[in-house]
């Protein structure tokens, strides 16, 4: 099976000339349209544009007052707060960079006015950001869909479950740490009073707009494509709503989610590139062959992956750490008999560590940039028990793809999709 390609290939070189000059550099142009011009990438910078709409609009503030009023009162329950808010932004923001920093805005200097130390606060926030690549709308999850040929509203209804999932370990995680340092999460006497209307008032954004996205495509209303268009329509009509943002506020929204999407189809034509290379040279073919011949079991090929994204989350990007990968795995995976669906839950799960862990985890540079006189080593400190616990995660959905694929097989078998 050929590695899979962001595009269809339409050009072929023979053996006698696919190294000279002339036809590499049509074989890179013709890549550069084919991996580009792809009608499913048009929602990257659609819910690029959402996300950053949503938080321009200030929806994250309310999101961590709804959690804080609803279970802040116990010891470390604003922490826990943080973690429940950073999962809902991230139902209607499809990123972890983004997620980390607008949360981390308004989540650290709460917890840090209400006496939380900053190992806890710091860490609460870089670990509850990693899961805007997977709870949908995921922009991660996109890009796997559109670089293997997988349904991407399957890939959607995937990551729902270890979604929530994650949400309860990284809260198991804040109590381990509660428990182990009770200084880290002073009681807190002050409640945030707010009743059930104004909760409602409060949630009903993130609600309409994840209800609107993911409802329409898992109710047959329209594609994943027109989805992400109407997702963006609706951030805006509500960013204007809210009466909190100037013209010009709103035009940086979009430079900057123009500026985002460019760098993105910059990584996706890198990778495009690096894949055409894995064709030509037939890597992935050799390296099927001494899976095949190296006696492991199946899933013993999966915990090897599993290592080597974990290796690789260290020094690299997750977008880029995806792309570079899925054309050597992917036809290794599928070889084996087992679903892209899952497979594409199961690296996001594992590209996920990687944004926190040091000494490149994104995230942590995310919230030392947001509050600089946080020394890395205690948010690095304060990530061990977030990581194992996403360690555990990996295991248990590596082990058990039901996790993955009951929900998509359900609505996908009662939509007909």
């Amino acid at each position: 099976m050929p590695a899979p390609l962001l595009g269809k290939r339409t050009v072929t070189f023979d053996t006698e000339i696919k190294w000279t000059p002339t036809p590499a550099l049509s074989m890179a142009a013709t890549i550069t349209r084919d991996s580009t011009l792809v009608y499913t990438l048009i929602v990257l910078p659609l819910f690029v544009l959402m996300g950053n709409l949503v938080a321009g609009a200030g929806i994250s503030g309310d999101l961590f007052r709804a959690a804080q009023a609803l279970i802040g009162r116990r010891r470390g329950g604003v922490a826990m707060a943080t973690v429940a808010a950073c999962g809902a932004f991230g139902a209607i923001c499809g990123s972890s960079v983004a997620t980390a920093a607008t949360m981390g805005k308004v989540a650290i200097p709460e917890m840090r006015r209400l006496g939380y130390g900053d190992r806890l606060a710091s860490a609460a926030v870089a670990a509850g950001g990693t899961l805007g690549i997977l709870i949908p709308p995921s922009v991660i999850m996109v890009v796997y869909g559109v670089a293997t040929q997988t349904h991407i509203g399957k890939l959607f209804a995937a990551g729902i479950v270890p979604g929530l999932i994650a949400v309860v370990g990284y809260l198991l995680a804040v109590r381990y740490l509660v428990w182990r340092d009770p200084s880290q999460a002073p009681v807190t006497t002050e409640r945030l009073a707010m009743d059930v209307r104004g909760l409602v008032r409060t949630l009903w954004p993130v609600v309409a707009i994840f209800g609107v996205v993911m409802g329409g495509i898992y109710g047959g209303l329209f594609t994943s494509v027109e989805a992400s268009g109407i997702g963006a329509t609706a951030a805006l009509l509500f960013a204007l709503t809210r009466h909190n943002l100037t013209l010009a506020q709103i035009r940086g929204i979009f430079v900057d989610s123009a500026s985002t999407s460019a760098m993105m189809f910059a990584i996706i034509l890198g990778a495009a590139l690096f894949g055409e290379f894995v064709n030509i040279t037939g890597v992935h073919e050799g390296l099927l062959t001494m899976v095949q011949g190296s006696g492991l079991s199946p899933f013993g090929v999966i915990l090897v992956m599993i290592a080597i994204y974990l290796v690789l989350g260290c020094v690299l990007e997750s977008l880029s750490m995806i792309l570079l990968t899925v054309p050597i795995f992917f036809p290794i995976v599928t070889a084996l008999g087992y679903d892209p669906v899952w497979f594409g839950v199961l690296i996001v799960v594992v590209v996920e560590i990687g944004l926190i862990t040091p000494p490149i985890g994104v995230n942590l540079f995310v919230i030392r940039s947001v509050t600089p006189d946080i020394a890395m080593g205690s948010i690095v400190r304060g990530v061990l028990p977030f990581i194992t616990a996403d360690l555990l995660r990996v295991l248990l959905i590596a082990s058990v793809p039901a996790l993955s694929l009951w929900l998509p097989n359900l609505l996908f078998k009662s939509t007909g999709g």
